[in-house]
C-alpha cells in the first residue's frame, strides 16, 4: 500500500467546505449566522496555514502500525476498562443516546428520509397481519447520535483522495473498503468524562456559534476536580438539546456553540480516546477561513481520533450535577455495519 506523508491544499478544503453547504437544506441558507469575534484574536485565531503545521505534528500515522484501523480506540485497554468501571458507586444509569424520529424539522431527515412501516400488510384491506416492521433512516442523521467512521473525512493528496493511516478513500456502492465502522471494534468500555460548559457558566445552554477553548476546558478541570487523559471517553455539553426543546429546531450545523479548532493540539496531548457532542462538534461557524469543520477533518483523517456528532448528554449533564461527579463509566457498542461510514452511538454512562 501506498502511504504518503499527509498534505491538504487550500483547493481542496474550499471544495468540501462548499460541499457540505450545498448538502444542507434550502432553510439553511437563508440564516445568517457569522463567526464568534473571539475566534479572529491574535491569541485564538487558527488559519489553513496552521492546520497545515498541525497535520505533520498532530498524526497519529503508523503509530499502531501501518495496518491499524481504530486509531486512537486502542487507547481504551484493558487496564483502562479496569479504571472505568472502579468509578462506579451508586450503579445509576443513564442513555448517551438520541434515536432518529419522524419529525421533519430544520435539523432532521436532510441526508435522506425517516421511514417506520409495519412489514406485514394484508394486500386486500392493507391493514397489518403480524406484529413485524421496518425503519430506515440516515446514519448521519441531525437527530441521530452516531459515531463516525474514519473513512467519513478525506483529504486530497496528488489528486487522490487520503483517509487516516495513509489508507486511499476507496469507495463502492456498498460504502467504504477500508477504515469502514465495522474495522474499528464492537465494543469499548472505558473512563467517560463530562465537560458541561453551561452548568460551569450559570446557562441553560451556549448560544450558537459560542466557541470552545482549551482555556475552557482547562477551567472546567478545575471546577469539577478531573482531569483528562489518555483513553478517555470525552462529551462536550454545549446545552443543544436543552435549547431544542425550550425553543425548538434550528439549524445548528450552520450555527451551532462547539469546540474551536485551536483545541486540535490539546486533544492530540491528552490521547482523548474518541470526543463526544452534542451537536457537530466544531464551533459552527468555525472561525477559520477556507474550511468549516476543521475539528471533524484533523481528528478523523490525522489524529485517526472517532467522534460522535448529536450526542444526548441531558440525562448526564443532570445526574452528574446532583451526584458532583464527572467522571463514570462509559459502555460503547458499535454495529459493524459491512462498509459503513458511520453507527447509531448505543452508548451508556454509569455512576
Amino acid at each position: 500500500m501506498n502511504r504518503r506523508p499527509f498534505a491538504n491544499s487550500r483547493q481542496f478544503w474550499a471544495t468540501l467546505n462548499l460541499a457540505i453547504v450545498l448538502a444542507a437544506p434550502t432553510s439553511v441558507l437563508a440564516q445568517d449566522f457569522q463567526a464568534h469575534p473571539s475566534t479572529q484574536l491574535p491569541v485564538n485565531l487558527v488559519t489553513l496555514d496552521t492546520l497545515k503545521v498541525w497535520e505533520q505534528q498532530l498524526s497519529n500515522w503508523g503509530r499502531w502500525g501501518p495496518d491499524d484501523q481504530r486509531g486512537t480506540l486502542n487507547l481504551i485497554t484493558p487496564a483502562k476498562a479496569r479504571q472505568a468501571a472502579a468509578l462506579v458507586q451508586t450503579g445509576e444509569t443513564v442513555t448517551l443516546q438520541h434515536f432518529v424520529t419522524l419529525e421533519k424539522a430544520l435539523d432532521s431527515q436532510s441526508f435522506g428520509p425517516t421511514e417506520h412501516r409495519m412489514s406485514r400488510l394484508d394486500p386486500v384491506t392493507g391493514e397489518p397481519t403480524f406484529a413485524l416492521d421496518e425503519i430506515s433512516f440516515s446514519l448521519h442523521d441531525g437527530m441521530l447520535s452516531h459515531i463516525d467512521a474514519l473513512c467519513h473525512y478525506r483529504s486530497e493528496i496528488d489528486g487522490e483522495y487520503i483517509i487516516f493511516n495513509g489508507y486511499p478513500q476507496n469507495l463502492t456502492a456498498t460504502g467504504c473498503e477500508d477504515l469502514a465502522i465495522d474495522r474499528m471494534g464492537t465494543s469499548y468500555v472505558t473512563r467517560g468524562v463530562l465537560v458541561d460548559i453551561p452548568l460551569m457558566r450559570g446557562l441553560d445552554w451556549l448560544d450558537p456559534s459560542t466557541p470552545i477553548y482549551v482555556s475552557d476546558l482547562e477551567a472546567w478541570e478545575e471546577f469539577a476536580g478531573v482531569k483528562i487523559g489518555s483513553g478517555d471517553a470525552l462529551f462536550v455539553r454545549t446545552g443543544r438539546w436543552a435549547m431544542r426543546d425550550a425553543e425548538g429546531p434550528w439549524q445548528y450545523g450552520q450555527g451551532g456553540a462547539g469546540l474551536h479548532a485551536s483545541v486540535l493540539p490539546w486533544l492530540k496531548a491528552r490521547d482523548v480516546a474518541i470526543l463526544v457532542g452534542d451537536a457537530v462538534n466544531d464551533v459552527q461557524p468555525s472561525g477559520v477561513t477556507g474550511i468549516g469543520r476543521p475539528i471533524h477533518q484533523l481528528t478523523q483523517v490525522n489524529l485517526g481520533l472517532p467522534i460522535v456528532d448529536n450526542g444526548y448528554l441531558e440525562d448526564v449533564s443532570k445526574t452528574a450535577a446532583r451526584l458532583q461527579r464527572w467522571e463514570f463509566l462509559t459502555a460503547i457498542q458499535i454495529n459493524p455495519i459491512p462498509g459503513g461510514t458511520a453507527s447509531p452511538f448505543n452508548a451508556l454512562a454509569t455512576f
